[in-house]
């Protein structure tokens, strides 16, 4: 009997109780999620490599967030789309989630690049090439034209299980635009279509709100897995605890400053009040490492909390996912190959630096946003600009580690953007934001808090249309905005 790895289960178990009585006693969900990656932590270096037991929860919870992804993807693009009522509003709402997606990442690279240069990453550790297997890493690699082609889907059913989320999106619009050009000479013809998009959607979000619901449970279990199972990389790897805290550095720099500033200037909302709100996406990016599986977390938020419609949120948040990413796709290519010029002492000049991060900012376009998609990231980046691929097997150790800080980052970026595109087409709800009002998900109602004075354009949202019902026609703005248009 493998008794330590007993006792750490039991341990867990002990916490689950914990977690379930105040889960009971209505405690606050985002301190409970808090409270168990704190427990996690505690369990894990108790339980140092004796996690075997544990793991699983972890997994199995992983599972499910992903297993949750293409169908809420499908419903929530096609549904939004076909409320969006006219082709015009997507190109809208798509071009600008595009726009300011590729922007975040591209801001995230230039401040990389500047911190990373003037500490001097790298610096002093004069190692030679030569020294490490790449098999692995050269299968990593990904030109830029099979990026482009892996858009487009090959196989309908094959991408929405294997959560290709580019062609799963390509699937939706043009199910979705194909709607509404036939709705437009038929309306009563396809109605069942809407009806039926409507009605599964309903299912789907209620399925998934008990997939989130199982949140701090796999928090604490996921955090104790990575503490019990984390190797002290000190005694051979000094430069590289170096470049583990230049990421942390950079990524929280982005997470909040960037992002703070973003929020300020274009959507016009408070970023400590933005923070506070999505802090259940970044808990849970930060302790799956994964994107994707953070999604129904990330889109919940946003429309229930920050006050994103849903046309905004189901379209930007998704897209999110796979285009943009600074954490994955910016930050982390960036400082591995400044750390690796400098730790090889590759002589390279003003002009590469500005291609190396053109080559970062594009290949953002596609990459998976699941745990792992940093590597392939950096792989491409670095095998794009000329440079050994070793750089990426020496700082494998510490990936894992600074994947933590870079899920967060790619998910808050994306749910900067989706908060931006929302206030610059009349779509942000400022009454949600500022607690006056609460939206329902299944409903699509915004419902006002007693005593809570609304703004016009939110009341105007009650009595909304109920499922199978053709929404009104809009005259001016979005009835759902809570502010003009920028």
């Amino acid at each position: 009997m493998n008794w330590p790895a007993l006792a750490v289960l039991a341990a867990v178990a002990a916490a689950y109780v914990g977690i379930y009585y105040l889960n009971r006693r209505r405690f606050n969900f985002s301190l409970l999620t808090l409270s168990a990656l704190g427990v996690g932590v505690v369990i894990g270096l108790i339980g140092r490599g004796h996690a075997e037991w544990i793991e699983p929860i972890g997994r199995i919870y992983i599972n499910l967030l992903l297993a949750s992804v293409a169908p809420l993807v499908v419903v929530s693009i096609i549904s939004s789309i076909v409320s969006l009522g006219s082709i015009e509003k997507l190109r809208t709402v798509g071009a600008r989630s595009f726009g300011w997606l590729l922007l975040t990442n591209a801001i995230a690279v230039v401040l990389t690049l500047g911190v990373a240069i003037s500490v001097g990453v790298g610096k002093g550790v004069n190692e030679s090439l030569g020294g490490e297997q790449l098999n692995v890493l050269e299968n990593s690699v990904q030109s830029f034209t099979e990026v482009v082609v892996g858009f487009f889907p090959v196989n309908v059913i094959g991408d929405l299980g294997a959560n290709h989320i580019i062609p799963i999106i390509i699937i939706s619009i043009a199910l979705a635009v194909a709607y509404l050009a036939v709705a437009r000479k038929d309306p009563k013809g396809v109605r069942p279509f809407r009806t039926g998009i409507e009605a599964l959607r309903l299912v789907i979000y209620k399925a998934v709100g008990y997939v989130i619901k199982l949140t701090p449970y796999a928090v604490l279990a996921l955090t104790a897995g990575i503490v019990a199972n984390s190797v002290n990389l000190t005694n051979k790897f000094w430069s590289l605890i170096g470049l583990l805290a230049v990421a942390w550095l950079v990524c929280f720099v982005d997470l909040y400053v960037v992002n703070g500033l973003l929020l300020s200037t274009f959507a016009r909302v408070s970023p400590v009040a933005f923070f506070r709100k999505i802090f259940p996406a970044q808990v849970t990016a930060f302790t799956t490492q994964s994107s994707v599986g953070t999604l129904p977390v990330t889109t919940s938020v946003l429309t229930k909390r920050v006050g994103v419609h849903p046309e905004v949120a189901h379209f930007t948040a998704p897209l999110g996912t796979t285009i943009g990413m600074p954490g994955c796709s910016g930050i982390w290519p960036v400082l591995v190959a400044v750390w690796g010029i400098n730790a090889y002492n590759i002589p390279y000049t003003a002009q590469d630096y500005l291609v190396l991060a053109l080559l970062a900012t594009v290949v953002s376009i596609g990459v998976a946003g699941v745990p792992g998609t940093a590597t392939v990231a950096a792989a491409t980046v670095l095998a794009a600009a000329g440079l050994p691929l070793e750089f990426i097997a020496v700082t494998l150790p510490i990936s894992m580690i600074a994947d933590m800080a870079r899920t967060t980052a790619n998910v808050t970026a994306a749910a900067t953007s989706a908060t931006i595109v929302a206030r610059q087409t009349g779509l942000l709800n400022d009454d949600i934001f500022a607690g006056r009002a609460s939206f329902d998900e299944v409903t699509g109602d915004v419902t006002p808090l007693p005593d809570a004075p609304l703004t016009k354009a939110t009341a105007v949202t009650q009595g909304a249309p109920s499922v199978g019902q053709e929404n009104p026609i809009p005259t001016e703005e979005p009835a759902y905005a809570g502010a003009n248009r920028s």
